[in-house]
């Protein structure tokens, strides 16, 4: 059976579900009172994620976990965790592309000599003189990131026996991602990396790899899924006015959300930018600054968020089931009117992550076939 994602309404049949570092992973930090709070966050983290599946499979929803790379430490600093599949992977009808396998063609173009042969592939890397190899391997580490970004390579192995097209490192990972896509079946919205973006090369490149659907582009700024969710036939919930809706969505409701979700933790947010990345580099626990983030996350804001933040990252099982992060009377008010019932699974870091229910999970199957919600489009 191969699988296909027509509508992100249709019931959810096979779906990933992130995984975060363990406790245990934090063993390198080197002040007890820091590595304490990363082990905390990992615990609730994990927590969290089972608490999606336990959901998930209440509803009959297979679930698909990625691994944890062995080698995680490279170029003097640890990679993050496959939390996000949605940010690098999204099924469009029955084509599935990704963004998370190593790219050893633009690995090799970016290191190679003028003197050195060309070559796209690994198996063309491994009939290379020795020495190359081994300057790759060692000053590039070029085997070390394949081993790390092998951590999914399970559940693209599964994607290929059902019979679909894997499609890797199209166009930009930062556009062409499940984050980015609104499959509504036969119109496909996709948004922007920021506002006012030149989208004349983008607009070519989805008018060619998707010629068979009506392909429009959404002023976002950012991951869409972060800023507006089409929950079912003719209703959306948004972080803000989004102009193009009226012609987008012609008729549909809107329920607006001013001041909500990135806005209420813009002041966390802001001094996150300016630490970010720095927890996963030896030595951060030495500076404080860092620490005062990791520590005013957990005494403050992860209690705020919980209590009064409410976020359109939202995971749709079905026309009649939606996961969401937590209670907002008036979206709640909204689903109601549609039939929609709401199931409140917490993510009590999805800030500190940068990962919402939405991102945590990517759905590689779904049930239904492609609909014309639009018939008047041309």
């Amino acid at each position: 059976m191969t699988y296909s994602v027509y509508q992100h309404w249709d019931p959810l049949k096979v779906c990933v579900v992130g995984r975060s570092y363990p406790p245990e992973f934090y063993s390198w930090i080197t002040v007890p009172h820091v590595r304490s709070l990363f082990e905390r966050i990992a615990i609730e983290t994990e927590e969290d994620y089972q608490s999606i599946i336990k959901k998930l499979q209440e509803f009959g929803v297979e679930v698909l976990r990625p691994n944890l790379a062995d080698t995680t430490f490279i170029n003097n600093k640890f990679m993050p965790p496959p939390m996000c599949p949605r940010d690098f992977t999204a099924m469009v009808g029955d084509k599935f592309y990704e963004n998370y396998s190593f790219d050893f063609k633009k690995s090799y173009e970016n290191v190679k000599d003028s003197s050195w042969p060309e070559c796209s592939s690994i198996e063309e890397f491994l009939s290379l003189p020795n020495w190359i190899q081994q300057e790759c391997n060692t000053l590039h580490q070029f085997e070390a990131y394949q081993k790390f970004y092998s951590t999914y390579d399970h559940i693209f192995d599964c994607i290929r026996k059902q019979g679909n097209t894997i499609k890797s490192h199209q166009y930009h990972s930062a556009l062409i991602n499940g984050a980015q896509i609104s499959r509504i079946g036969k119109d496909l919205f996709f948004g922007t990396e920021v506002y006012n973006q030149d989208t004349t090369d983008y607009k070519r490149f989805v008018h060619q790899e998707f010629p068979n659907t009506r392909n429009h582009i959404i002023d976002t700024g950012g991951h869409s899924d972060g800023t507006y969710c089409p929950v079912c036939p003719g209703l959306i919930v948004s972080l803000r006015d989004i102009p193009t809706y009226a012609d987008t969505f012609p008729d549909w409701e809107v329920v607006y959300l001013p001041n909500q979700g990135w806005s209420k933790v813009k002041p966390f947010l802001e001094l996150k930018e300016k630490n970010r990345g720095k927890w996963w580099i030896p030595g951060f626990e030495q500076d404080q600054a860092v620490v005062d983030l990791v520590e005013n996350w957990l005494g403050h804001w992860t209690g705020y968020v919980e209590e009064t933040v409410f976020d359109v990252n939202m995971l749709i099982v079905d026309p009649k089931n939606v996961i969401v992060f937590n209670y907002n009377k008036q979206v709640f008010d909204a689903l109601n009117r549609y039939g929609i019932t709401p199931h409140v699974v917490p993510f009590r870091h999805r800030y500190f992550w940068d990962g919402g229910i939405h991102c945590v999970t990517s759905d590689l199957h779904r049930e239904g076939v492609m609909q014309d919600y639009f018939p008047e489009k041309l």
